[in-house]
């Protein structure tokens, strides 16, 4: 009862991260269950075999010591510590976030954006944008590439693939897939001020040819994402407030379609926070992006 918030996400995977994943945590908690289930019979047996009134009991004040107890008590977790430290090691390179999935399918490539309190996900090869929506297709790879536009955050699809931190100026990678049809939950684990609680959004695994059909819609429905627009986004605000400033756009309530978005945008959001190098503002993709910059520093820069 107390895992029921778990069903659907943690321990309801989709993809070939979220299995390994669950399988990781079975393991442990069985291994770690080797342990804690005799200690727990143990704890009952001992304090009734050695209670007060039973006058049977061996009385031994001055025992202090058994090999058989320590062989025991030391070479059982020695054994599972062993075990762990196997399968934490291999399942460290397995699950690299760095490490692309192999597939004969051209991965999705994705440049998440943390914002106060949303997600931007632009995808480059389509030159589209979201917020509050990560769609992609079924069975193939996404290639997510993840910074911040603001303090630090974390990502998670629990269903998916687990959590990795996004920081202003640095690039972090994630890559996972869903191999089902469906709608899975993604949030950001990181507080981040009043508006944390709402920093939810929907990761969408569709067949491929309606993730196609979702591609046009967004290139037909969507706003331009120019330097007014990423002002916009800029403020402190959520999902639901975005799609109200941009008059609706997108499938379902609090998520925003854009289109056209300037060409090398993620790449500038990082490069902007890197000490001598800031850029000037012709060659950021709008003033939006400078004059953020200019206000995260103080304006020193300029």
């Amino acid at each position: 009862m107390l895992l029921a918030g778990c069903h659907g996400a943690l321990l309801h995977p989709a993809g070939p991260i979220g299995m390994a994943e669950r399988s990781i945590i079975y393991t442990a908690t069985g291994l770690m269950l080797v342990v804690v289930a005799p200690v727990i019979v143990l704890v009952v047996l001992i304090a009734w075999r050695y209670r007060a009134s039973n006058t049977k009991a061996r009385y031994e004040p001055e025992w202090s010591h058994s090999t058989r107890i320590e062989v025991v008590m030391w070479t059982i977790p020695v054994i599972i510590v062993s075990i762990l430290g196997v399968i934490a090691w291999r399942s460290s390179h397995q699950l690299d976030p760095f490490r692309r999935i192999p597939s004969p399918d051209r991965p999705i490539h994705v440049e998440a954006v943390a914002l106060n309190w949303k997600w931007l996900f632009i995808y480059p090869q389509y030159h589209i944008a979201t917020v509050g929506e990560l769609g992609f297709a079924q069975d193939r790879p996404v290639s997510l590439r993840l910074t911040s536009d603001t303090v630090m955050q974390s990502f998670m699809i629990p269903a998916l693939v687990g959590q990795i931190y996004a920081m202003p100026g640095m690039v972090t990678r994630l890559n996972f897939a869903a191999d089902r049809v469906g709608r899975f939950g993604g949030m950001d684990t990181q507080y981040d001020g009043s508006g944390f609680h709402t920093q939810h959004f929907a990761a969408v695994a569709m067949g491929p040819r309606s993730f196609q059909a979702w591609v046009r819609a967004v290139k037909r429905s969507g706003v331009p994402l120019g330097s007014h627009a990423y002002r916009i986004l800029g403020r402190d605000s959520t999902d639901a407030q975005v799609r109200a400033e941009f008059g609706g756009t997108g499938a379902r309530a609090g998520v925003t379609y854009f289109h056209a978005v300037a060409s090398g945008l993620f790449r500038h959001i990082v490069q902007r926070y890197h000490r001598g190098t800031a850029l000037s503002a012709d060659e950021q993709p709008g003033a939006a992006a400078y004059d953020l910059a200019v206000a995260h520093d103080g304006g020193r820069r300029r």
